[in-house]
């Protein structure tokens, strides 16, 4: 049926409204009734899922005379009764209680099956007259309490009863499904065999949900591992608390316990004064509640707020019981809660510090899991039905290298506390999760590096997560103040020189001016070698595993088996021993340390080496293409003598280092001046393709022969290329003997 044809049934569904005066001005009153019944026809077929119901017999509007004031009178059939403060005038009030009597007056028409179903009534009455954020005001109420207080009071006749109806309606995200199923149960004419039940308005549904888990990176942001639907957004209990203290300008103050408040009961022997920090590790509700009603802390997270927005929270708290999971109207999935978190540990280590106490003096303390939680940061959440039964559980644990979520339908965090630790202990079977830093892109200059994040990124500013703009931006504007952090997928980085769509680096980028670079005397170095030398402004944190894989794709992509395996053994290795290149700062991405291009798709050798033993090796492991292809190169001889000096006679190469003889002069007689200086100055500063076998002269020029790229220390890949040797050997043959 079109929009007309709709809008025609329900006008010929519209009935008359009579009037007799006492209700003023009458004909504005009938036009009022008319609209409101127009509206509440359109939600009965839009849940029924059927047409709107034939015009009722005529409804009268007339004055109640002795109507409570915190109320309207349930009516009768036929007829409406209102109050009205001042004659002439249709207070917001009392459009209010009209289209509220109207919705008991349509289901009475619409739903005769229904009629002595008081709580069904009451709700769709609620819920479509707009009342419903009116009864809401006021101090918090537990689902538990709301529905402890309509079960006192069946028939939702006083104030205490509304303010319960209005609490257990507003758990539902959008119109509440238990009133749909049973408008399509009017719609179909079925009998009416049991009045809407608490449970069934209260209820959360849970038997669709599955259990889920995941497991990311904190450091490459990559997923570990998933399980269940991990995507999926359900109400997250207590787990957000963190982001609270989090989004807080102000520091989180102490206070009181109020005994006998359900929501202080916040386990055995709370201290009489109560911080942030205890609250925290207790789950305490009544506090963050209290601090709300007191002012000071925001309910919509803060600047966190968007965080939680980006990675998938479905709404913005409109308070405190919102907020702290209490409400069960927002939703987050495990995925999106992992990913929050990755972003509070950089922003606020702090705040994970304190949660590290939770398995000792939290809510996961006393277990027998307890111990296998030390060093781990932990968050518990548990979701409530109006019977106090647990309908979602929730555990969040933060390590040096990962942060995993479990949720759990119908369970409490204890009860499946000893599946994390487990959980945990398999991930790190995975070995190479461990933080590795690079400086990157230190041969551009950094206002020309860029960076755009697909996911959703933030700058960190003192603790506060700022928004990183659609698109690329300079990557040195986003790490002035603090690691910039990509959500959900890699960051991608152009500059010149680079390819025109950039690259991938999954990790976290921050800002750390290396120190003045002074080459040594009399050694000529290019511009190029300074700036490989000194290393970068930006350093790039990913794991040591999404490290090693870049450098060894970046070195050559080419190998496979065990010579993949080798070479990645010695990059970990290198990467362990960083401080040799520069001085105590991490690794630089070129090949003056180790050639790393981006982070790349992690093949199985890198995974096997990682996996391996950790070399035993103390010192700096060189390696390099190697190989036996002939080459011969021409250098210019002025070129040559500026390296190592005028006056040049001869040269020879013998282990990695360039023996050479100049003829020097001293009071008018000439003298051969035999001198070395390490192949590697020459080759690089030359381009060689690797340390040459032989020199010759030829007039202005020097010919240079030899085999091979690199500086040929080391690991020859090529070599280990075309052997048939397991990486082991291969590197005891490129190395020696362990010691």
């Amino acid at each position: 049926m079109g929009w007309a044809a709709v809008t025609v049934a329900l006008l010929a569904a519209t009935p008359r409204f009579l009037t007799q005066g006492d209700v003023t001005p009458e004909d504005a009153l009938r036009a009022e009734a008319a609209a409101s019944w127009s509206e509440l026809e359109t939600r009965y077929v839009a849940e029924a899922g059927g047409r709107p119901p034939q015009a009722p017999p005529p409804i009268r509007l007339q004055r109640g005379v002795a109507l409570p004031p915190e109320r309207n009178a349930q009516g009768r059939p036929g007829l409406v009764e209102l109050r009205q403060g001042t004659p002439g005038v249709l207070e917001a009030r009392l459009r209010m209680a009209l289209r509220h009597e109207l919705a008991h007056q349509l289901l009475w028409w619409a739903c005769p099956a229904a009629s002595e179903d008081r709580l069904f009534h009451e709700a769709f009455a609620v819920w479509t007259s707009g009342e419903l954020a009116e009864w809401r005001e006021g101090p918090y109420q537990s689902l538990t309490r709301a529905a402890t207080e309509l079960t006192r009071w069946p028939q939702v006749d006083t104030p205490a009863a509304r303010r319960a109806l209005a609490r257990i309606l507003g758990e539902s995200q959008g119109f509440p499904k238990a009133l749909s199923a049973r408008l399509r149960q009017c719609q179909d004419g079925a009998r009416w065999a049991t009045p809407l039940s608490i449970d069934e308005l209260a209820g959360v549904e849970v038997k669709a949900v599955e259990a889920a888990t995941v497991v990311v990176s904190r450091h490459s942001g990559e997923v570990l591992l998933s399980e269940g639907d991990a995507r999926r957004a359900v109400p997250y209990g207590s787990t957000l608390k963190p982001f609270i203290l989090a989004g807080s300008a102000v520091p989180p103050p102490v206070l009181s316990p109020r005994p006998n408040v359900q929501e202080w009961a916040c386990g055995n022997e709370l201290p009489k004064k109560v911080d942030g920090r205890t609250a925290l590790l207790r789950s305490c509700n009544g506090y963050f509640l209290d601090w709300y009603a007191r002012g000071g802390v925001p309910a919509d997270f803060g600047p966190w707020g968007e965080v939680l927005k980006a990675v998938g929270l479905t709404g913005t708290p409109t308070d405190m019981a919102d907020a702290t999971g209490l409400r069960s109207t927002l939703a987050l999935s495990p995925w999106g809660l992992a990913q929050a978190y990755r972003l509070l540990a950089e922003a606020r280590p702090e705040l994970i510090e304190t949660m590290k106490d939770n398995a000792a003096r939290g809510t996961l303390s006393e277990l027998p899991a307890s111990a296998a939680y030390a060093g781990v940061a932990t968050k518990t959440g548990t979701v409530r039905d109006a019977a106090s039964r647990p309908q979602y559980g929730w555990i969040v644990a933060v390590d040096a290298d990962a942060i995993a979520v479990v949720m759990r339908p119908r369970r409490m965090p204890r009860s499946f506390a000893d599946e994390v630790p487990k959980l945990l202990a398999r991930v790190r079977q995975r070995r190479g999760l461990e933080p590795a830093q690079v400086q990157v892109l230190g041969l551009v200059q950094p206002s020309e590096v860029e960076a755009g994040c697909p996911g959703a990124g933030f700058s960190v500013e003192e603790g506060v997560p700022r928004a990183v703009p659609p698109g690329f931006s300079r990557l040195g504007e986003r790490v002035a103040r603090g690691p910039a952090v990509c959500l959900g997928s890699p960051w991608r980085v152009r500059a010149p020189g680079l390819p025109p769509e950039g690259r991938d680096y999954a990790g976290v980028f921050t800002f750390s001016p290396p120190p003045a670079y002074r080459p040594p005397q009399d050694v000529p170095t290019t511009e190029r070698e300074r700036r490989a030398r000194r290393g970068s402004d930006f350093l790039f944190r990913t794991t040591r595993l999404q490290y090693t894989a870049g450098v060894v794709a970046a070195e050559d992509a080419s190998l496979r088996g065990e010579a993949r395996v080798a070479l990645a053994r010695v990059v970990a290795h290198n990467e362990r021993h960083a401080q040799s290149r520069h001085g105590g700062r991490p690794l630089c991405d070129t090949t003056h340390c180790q050639a790393f291009l981006g982070t790349v798709r992690i093949k199985p050798e890198e995974e096997k080496a990682l996996g391996l033993p950790v070399l035993r090796w103390k010192e700096w492991l060189p390696f390099s293409q190697g190989g036996e292809e002939p080459w011969r190169e021409r250098r210019a001889r002025v070129r040559v003598e500026a390296l190592l000096g005028a006056g040049l006679a001869s040269l020879r190469f013998d282990k990695g280092r360039v023996l050479f003889v100049r003829a020097t002069q001293e009071a008018g007689e000439t003298f051969d001046t035999a001198e070395s200086r390490p192949c590697e100055v020459l080759r690089s500063a030359l381009k060689l393709p690797s340390c040459p076998h032989t020199a010759s002269f030829d007039g202005a020029e020097l010919v240079f022969e030899g085999r091979g790229r690199g500086h040929g220390e080391g690991l020859d890949v090529e070599e280990a290329k075309a052997s048939s040797l397991r990486n082991d050997a291969l590197l005891e043959r490129a190395y020696g003997k362990t010691p």
